[in-house]
């Protein structure tokens, strides 16, 4: 089963997309032509996951300008330049938003005339999107051959098609696996605090035909000290130019624990998710969230009153503790130096 995490409604002229925090129990949709609610989307996590993030935003930046009305176009270029910033303020860590918002500015500066320019936003979202889902293919087949048959992953967060705009990053190698005939067992971590593994990663799987256990976050070490994992995939939110990968929080305790058990640990993401202006993960900022996602969870509290809490949505996994870093253009080994994809 593939899921289509969001897709373009061209006789609507509408965005559609999975609302996510209503998974596992019941499959429901956001259809929208209007960019405020896409921005909410983002904020809420109906819509998560780097690459989904940047087809999210470039949708976004489309309808808001389609909404416009046509009062010339120096006024609809700064009107739509202004939506761009609010998409681009919604999340600060994810590379990929900022990225394809960019691809839709640079869009926009080519043209003088407001007609011309819808069909060129619109022709750029799209390409953006069919982009996200070649990369995806391309990752899992670069991915695979790191796995033999019988082999069991553990993976953190959601890294899969409901990341995605095609099959995923962190997951693709395990579809493309499961192709090719090799049986792979997956570990998926619960992801505390908003559960992205237990209720989309294994719900994800579940449904696709993968072997698949369900573990808290503070089973991994565990399982690794059993033999009972060959290597560890997990996706990113944005990579330095050193190989430091920020991704959900948790991560690097996973890499952690890998490295003190000889377990590979892998990173799958597109070059879209790497930052070359950053020299090292210190300097990539990372969001925090409300306290409430950590004092409880869907509407229930768990934690007293007036707690203390620390929520940030990502922590950084220094390169040295990456076996390999898994792009669309292969399989990056240290030193890792990704500078050549300065513009």
């Amino acid at each position: 089963m593939r899921l289509k995490t969001l897709e373009w409604l061209p006789d609507e002229k509408k965005v559609r997309l999975i609302e996510q925090t209503k998974l596992p129990g019941s499959i429901e949709y956001i259809e929208t032509d209007d960019y405020l609610v896409m921005c909410d989307a983002i904020r809420r996590l109906a819509v998560r996951g780097a690459p989904a993030l940047g087809c999210a935003g470039a949708y976004g930046v489309l309808i808001g300008a389609l909404s416009l009305a046509e009062d010339g176009f120096d006024s609809f270029s700064k009107e739509t330049r202004r939506i761009m910033d609010e998409l681009r303020a919604t999340r600060p860590t994810a590379v990929n938003l900022p990225w394809a918002i960019d691809r839709m500015e640079s869009v926009l500066d080519q043209q003088n005339d407001t007609r011309a320019a819808l069909d060129a936003l619109t022709k750029e979202a799209l390409a953006i999107h069919e982009e996200d889902d070649a990369m995806c293919r391309s990752i899992g087949e670069n991915g695979a051959t790191l796995l033999a048959d019988e082999m069991s992953v553990l993976t953190h967060c959601n890294a899969g098609s409901l990341a995605t705009g095609g099959m995923g990053t962190a997951l693709a190698p395990v579809y493309v696996a499961h192709e090719q005939g090799k049986k792979i067992h997956v570990y998926a971590d619960e992801t505390r605090p908003l559960l992205q593994g237990a209720r989309l990663t294994s719900w994800e799987l579940q449904q696709n035909g993968i072997d698949v256990t369900l573990i808290c976050d503070n089973m991994a070490a565990v399982v690794m000290r059993k033999g009972w994992v060959n290597a560890v995939i997990v996706g990113s939110d944005r990579i330095a130019c050193n190989g430091d990968v920020a991704n959900k929080i948790g991560t690097y305790t996973v890499a952690l624990a890998a490295k003190e058990h000889n377990v590979p640990f892998y990173v799958a993401a597109p070059t879209s998710t790497v930052d070359p202006s950053l020299a090292s993960g210190d300097l990539i900022p990372i969001e925090e969230r409300a306290s409430e996602e950590v004092a409880g969870f869907d509407g229930c509290r768990t934690a007293p009153d007036g707690i203390k809490t620390y929520n940030p949505a990502f922590d950084v996994t220094p390169n040295e503790l990456v076996a390999a870093i898994i792009t669309e253009r292969g399989v990056h080994k240290p030193p890792y130096d990704f500078s050549f994809l300065r513009g």
